[in-house]
């Protein structure tokens, strides 16, 4: 896609959050868009990094690794100041950590206690912080995420306890399921949005104050029912070329 079809969907995307956000009563730009770039080439992020969109999040660390490598080399070659930031989106391996953690800012994906042992872990080696949100299973069709309460409050425990000092929790993260009812998209972000409030009343210690919620087709919903973070690929991005 050109890089004037990128600039112009961007600044219809920030258009629409900022219309959902009068709507939902949110206040201008408390929403934060993350550009998802999965399976898109270098140079469309770097036409969007040029529209003047920040943060990009990918889902697979080893394709990310290679792209932004690429496009920071570029971009630091033209003297740019300021870099993309990069979000991990995806369900992450263990394997996936060291490398992960490496080249970007924040996980969105935790799903367990044991990936925050190893973001610890290779945090520490690196001498580095790392924010991360808590990826919440609230829909049938979504198979990742914590199924558990109780998991998910153990993990919480333990960062609360000081067990992870390289690690910020910053949000909880969910997908909505794929359909074209509104009722149960909008049942998967109040149930998000619910959970923050128990957790910031569990754990009043930590700064859990984020939810990223809302994609291409249902940002809008999202950020009515609280969200600070959609994350959109397609509607800026196009179809994706899976080859």
């Amino acid at each position: 896609m050109g890089s004037s079809m990128i600039a112009e969907n961007l600044n219809d995307i920030k258009n629409q959050i900022h219309l959902a956000e009068e709507k939902a009563g949110a206040k201008k730009d408390s929403v934060r868009l993350c550009a998802v770039s999965k399976f898109h080439p270098a140079q469309d992020v770097i036409d969007a990094f040029e529209a003047g969109q920040i943060l990009f999040g990918e889902n697979r660390v080893q394709e990310a690794n290679e792209k932004f490598t690429e496009i920071n080399t570029t971009l630091s070659g033209r003297g740019e100041k300021s870099l993309p930031e990069l979000h991990i989106i995806g369900t992450l391996q263990s394997n996936k950590v060291k490398k992960a953690v490496a080249i970007s800012s924040c996980i969105q994906s935790v799903d367990r206690i044991e990936l925050l042992e190893e973001i610890e872990k290779h945090c520490s080696s690196l001498g580095k912080q790392i924010s991360v949100f808590f990826e919440i299973h609230t829909a049938e069709d979504s198979k990742s995420g914590y199924q558990d309460e109780t998991e998910l409050f153990k993990s919480l425990e333990r960062c609360a306890k000081g067990d992870f000092p390289h690690i910020i929790p910053q949000g909880l993260m969910t997908m909505a399921p794929f359909v074209e009812e509104e009722a149960p998209i909008r049942k998967s972000f109040i149930t998000l949005r619910k959970l923050r409030e128990t957790v910031n009343e569990k754990y009043p210690s930590l700064p859990i104050k984020e939810l990223s919620m809302g994609m291409s087709g249902d940002f809008k919903i999202a950020i009515e029912e609280g969200s600070t973070m959609v994350r959109i690929g397609t509607a800026i991005f196009g179809k994706r070329d899976y080859q």
